[in-house]
């Protein structure tokens, strides 16, 4: 039999279901430490609906695990792992429903710093601001972005470039067409 050079990832759901068994957790324990109804766990487990980049972090600070681990990704040629990243193999996390879809474009979390393709969807926003201990460098590709950072709002064009330095964020896409923009975030937060 011939062996194959790809390495074929679990999904998400899978994953999810796996972290939370052995931690000997059943749904509903997992469901009230999020917030969150069974149905909706079960779902995500069943890979049946996709959960947004919010609700990955609440779940992997409720595992205590990076959220790093809940990036999906596709299989990719071993020769290649930790060196090229191809466009069809970013892992992958959120969803167009809640308005941000990121691909990490960095090979695997190693380095000092993470690169990550984020598209915004059109007409969404994030409501909370973020802060993280972290220097963040965006350069947008496509599309306009709002940019709220430390209470300063920046409208960002194509080809513009921006850093947040630790400080609260929050962005929107109040437009009608994607925003895509390039991130470096150092140290690694996924």
């Amino acid at each position: 039999m011939l062996q194959s050079n790809l390495s074929k990832p679990d999904t998400l759901g899978a994953d999810l279901r796996a972290l939370r068994k052995s931690r000997g957790l059943t749904l509903m324990d997992m469901a009230d430490g999020l917030g969150r109804s069974v149905g909706w766990l079960s779902q995500v487990e069943r890979d049946l609906s996709e959960p947004s980049i919010t609700d990955l972090r609440h779940i992997a600070g409720f595992l205590e695990v990076p959220v790093s681990i809940l990036f999906r990704n596709e299989a990719a040629p071993v020769a290649e792992a930790g060196y090229v990243v191809r466009q069809g193999t970013r892992r992958q996390m959120g969803s167009t429903v809640a308005g941000l879809v990121e691909e990490l474009l960095s090979p695997d979390l190693t380095d000092d710093f993470e690169m990550v393709h984020s598209t915004f969807e059109p007409h969404s926003e994030i409501t909370d601001p973020v802060i993280r201990p972290t220097q963040e460098v965006g350069y947008l590709i496509s599309g306009q972005l709002d940019l709220d950072i430390a209470g300063r709002l920046f409208h960002i064009h194509p080809g513009d470039s921006f850093r947040i330095k630790g400080e609260p964020f929050r962005w929107m896409n109040p437009y009608d067409a994607p925003a895509v923009a390039v991130w470096v975030i150092a140290p690694p937060v996924y």
